[in-house]
């Protein structure tokens, strides 16, 4: 019998989610409160109202779609690997912090990250198992 894929969702399959091809996704899902404070901001982010609705009727799918995995203890640990790693890349980790949070979730859970921009996560490959869709 095969297991059932498990994963985490970066902001970017959330926010391509019905667009995406199910088989590439796991076969349960969560996100990270990371992600929901991301998507949160998103309206607030454009002066266009048709994206804002846009975007903040993908904020109450995702709220209602998920319960997310917090910025916990054991997250905030692994964020220092993950720092440290992005840091050993060449790249800052202020720059892209939600992305570190968001990998740091996913490693602290033990749940590779699947995304639509691998390159995000670039550097972190020992940490956290990135899966492109």
């Amino acid at each position: 019998m095969i297991e059932p894929s498990r994963g985490l969702l970066d902001t970017s399959v959330v926010i391509d989610h019905d667009v995406i091809q199910p088989a590439l996704l796991p076969d349960e899902s969560a996100i990270s409160a990371v992600t929901l404070a991301e998507l949160a901001a998103g309206p607030h982010a454009t002066g266009d109202v048709h994206e804002r609705a846009r975007r903040q009727d993908r904020l109450q799918w995702a709220a209602a779609t998920w319960d997310p995995l917090p910025f916990d203890a054991q997250a905030a640990r692994a964020y220092g690997l993950v720092f440290a790693a992005a840091k050993s890349a060449g790249r800052t980790g202020r720059a892209r912090l939600a992305d570190l949070l968001i990998a740091a979730t996913a490693a602290a859970n033990g749940l590779p990250l699947y995304t639509r921009n691998p390159s995000d996560f670039a550097g972190l490959e020992a940490i956290v198992r990135v899966k492109a869709v």
